[in-house]
């Protein structure tokens, strides 16, 4: 029996006809050379680069690549290069491992489950080489897809402006049955309202003369053959005034959809029914914001969507005392500061009007995502040109059940939006412990009366009765990848246009019991949200920074924190991490020794901030027990330089020969930062690079 040549299309020339780009990651120039010969000798057209540190591959990644191989370099692991990708303009862009020297086959799916696309061995050239057509065959269809979308984008934007600015009868078909019309194709063929035609087969209301003929020609462009979709054809419908009707199909946003538009002639409509040289090789026009809206869920469906719109509560008058180049970016950084803070797609209806899609996969995590803007609603700060101004806004939404039809309904939606609230969460009402409540006070010698305050203590007390202290949340990157939904939560207030940092007004231990209180608020909010986002992140867990007064003071604090642990209910057996910093802990060891031992008792975690800078540090770890240690900032710029990483990673060394703690490092707010911390045994890293303080739980990753 004769074998049978089977043809792999991975094997095939497509892959070769354009440029293959390889950045290749590697400390060796003859493993580089043996790559590129690999591939030039199969006849790919190529263009690689060799690099082997930090600065440069932070630099080659703002250009376009297909494949990243990572073999060996001075300062750069491969979790951090996939770690960097991921944060890149190419989040997928495929990275191939090259077998380290101590790899073991079993651990072939831990590294796929990091994000590596393929491990592969240089020692077998034929293998090797297939592992390349296969990341270069995902990573040519990535890009193929999105330069498609784009393109079928634009095509749409032109087909949908020619059909405005020619006022053509339009509908949908989807299964060869009505499902949306425009007014001028319900005028067409006799109909009064849409409720009319939804349903109606297309045979039904075209009544084509040449009934086989027609059939033939739908059927093939149902099946994608839009080269058949222009042609005339004459009707019987007695409500058409001119025969034959010129009728072109053109691909649908939904789904199995076709769109049909038929010119109008000049006494039904005084538009040209084609469009103009000019009309064809000018720019596509802007969709409008409905159709974008359309666009992107029909590109990311969700079972359940809303727009929330933002629009300003109030305006500053002080931004209208500006200049022009002032206020304009004022209105402009609105959009800015929404994106940050919500990472969902927005949507500029006006000048200071946008609205969000929000998505879930459940009602209840849809709903759980509202909950958690109502934070924004608070007074805000906007920055412009290295000033501050107010930012009031006013939330609003609606459930979006279908694709908006036209301009009329998408302005429905948004009054409904405008009139309607977000969910409050009532459910949370449950969650109501009353920081306020007398906890039993020590060491209250030196309570001040609030006439006594400092204005900046006065401010703080009116801003916790109105509400309006800020919690900002910030997402840890867990080197580990295991615990991806870790928080800090840091405190403030905005006092004369400023923002106020809670843990550093000194002024709070002048009056302890404020300060408890204040602390108590703040648990309490945080772990509202906490509760409310376990709908969509079971595994989420919070670190909440507090002053030491509610440590040394309150007495009945380890039960307050026993109660709220218990009242938000996670399954994770230490959602809450209480952290404290490492100067008050020093200063009365003893006592922090008795009652963070209580905490412990009541479900909680320790940790310490600005930890590791002075001669307490190592007595602490030797007489404490802490979970967490959250580096000082002097420890953190260590790592601007590679010698002085090195010092610090020693330094590390030597905390954890005292006690393994799990630490992290903040204020990581640039690429270099982020990336050099990975050459030290820290585990959490955070800063602005990764995600700036936001003021509710959102996760970066989730788009």
């Amino acid at each position: 029996m004769g074998s049978i040549e089977v043809r792999n299309p991975l094997l095939s020339k497509k892959l070769k006809r354009t440029e293959t780009r390889l950045l290749i990651i590697d400390d060796n120039q003859i493993r580089f050379n043996k790559i590129c010969d690999l591939l030039t000798t199969s006849e790919h057209q190529l263009h690689a680069f060799l690099l082997d540190d930090l600065q440069t591959f932070e630099k080659q990644l703002q250009l376009n690549w297909d494949i990243v191989i990572f073999g060996r370099a001075y300062d750069l692991k491969y979790e951090q290069a996939l770690s960097l990708i991921r944060l890149s303009k190419q989040p997928e862009l495929p990275l191939i491992l090259l077998k380290p020297d101590n790899y073991e086959p079993n651990q072939y799916v831990s590294y796929i489950r990091k994000g590596v696309y393929d491990v592969a061995n240089l020692d077998f050239p034929d293998r090797f080489y297939l592992s390349l057509l296969r990341a270069l065959s995902f990573s040519r269809l990535n890009q193929g897809q999105q330069h498609l979308m784009q393109e079928l984008e634009n095509v749409q934007t032109q087909a949908q402006a020619w059909v405005s600015e020619s006022n053509k009868a339009v509908a949908i078909i989807q299964e060869g049955i009505h499902i949306e019309a425009n007014k001028e194709y319900l005028h067409l063929f006799g109909l009064k309202s849409e409720d009319e035609i939804i349903g109606l087969p297309l045979l039904d209301v075209l009544q084509p003369q040449d009934l086989n003929d027609f059939k033939l020609r739908f059927k093939k462009i149902s099946q994608g053959q839009l080269d058949q979709g222009r042609f005339e054809l004459t009707t019987l419908n007695s409500h058409v005034q001119t025969n034959p009707l010129k009728i072109e199909f053109l691909a649908a946003i939904e789904d199995d959809a076709l769109q049909i538009t038929i010119e109008l002639n000049q006494s039904e409509n005084t538009a040209s029914a084609q469009p103009t040289v000019a009309q064809v090789e000018a720019p596509a026009a802007q969709p409008n914001t409905y159709q974008l809206i359309n666009r992107t869920i029909a590109k990311q469906p969700a079972d359940f969507n809303a727009l929330v719109l933002f629009s300003l509560a109030s305006c500053p008058e002080s931004i209208f005392q500006q200049d022009w180049a002032t206020s304009n970016t004022y209105f402009s950084n609105i959009h800015s500061f929404l994106k940050e803070q919500t990472n969902v797609p927005l949507f500029k209806v006006n000048h200071a009007l946008y609205a969000g899609l929000f998505q879930g996969s459940s009602e209840s995590v849809l709903e759980s995502k509202l909950i958690g803007l109502s934070a924004l609603s608070k007074p805000q700060l906007l920055g412009v040109n290295q000033q501050t101004f107010p930012l009031n806004l006013r939330m609003g939404y609606t459930l979006i059940q279908h694709n908006i039809k036209d301009e009329q309904q998408f302005q429905q939606l948004i009054e409904q939006a405008y009139n309607t609230a977000l969910p409050s969460g009532q459910e949370q009402n449950n969650i109501e412990l009353n920081p306020i409540a007398h906890p039993h006070i020590e060491l209250m010698d030196s309570h001040l009366n609030l006439q006594e305050h400092s204005s900046l203590l006065k401010a703080l007390q009116k801003s916790l009765e109105r509400g309006e202290i800020h919690l900002k949340y910030q997402q840890l990157y867990d080197k580990q990848d295991s615990n991806l939904y870790t928080y800090e939560v840091t405190s403030g207030f905005i006092y004369n246009n400023a923002w106020q940092d809670i843990t550093s007004i000194r002024e709070l231990a002048d009056d302890p019991e404020f300060s408890i209180k204040l602390d108590r608020w703040i648990l309490v909010e945080a772990c509202k949200q906490l509760h409310n986002f376990i709908t969509q992140y079971p595994d989420a867990k919070i670190i909440v920074n507090l002053n030491k007064e509610v440590l040394f003071s309150d007495r009945t604090f380890p039960a307050f924190i026993a109660k709220l642990i218990t009242i938000v209910g996670s399954k994770q057996s230490h959602p809450l991490i209480l952290q404290f910093s490492e100067e008050d802990i020093a200063k009365n060891l003893n006592d922090a020794q008795k009652y963070t031992a209580q905490l412990i008792q009541s479900g909680a975690e320790i940790s310490l901030r600005e930890f590791g800078n002075s001669i307490y540090s190592e007595s602490i770890l030797n007489q404490m027990s802490i979970n967490h240690v959250t580096l000082h900032p002097q420890l953190t710029k260590m790592l601007d330089s590679d010698k002085s990483t090195e010092e610090l990673q020693e330094r590390i060394n030597h905390f954890h020969e005292i006690k393994a703690t799990q630490m992290l490092l903040r204020e990581l707010n640039n690429m270099t930062m982020f990336a050099n911390a990975w050459n030290v045994e820290a585990r959490y890293l955070q800063g602005d690079y990764f995600q700036k303080k936001l003021d509710h739980l959102i996760d970066v990753q989730d788009q």
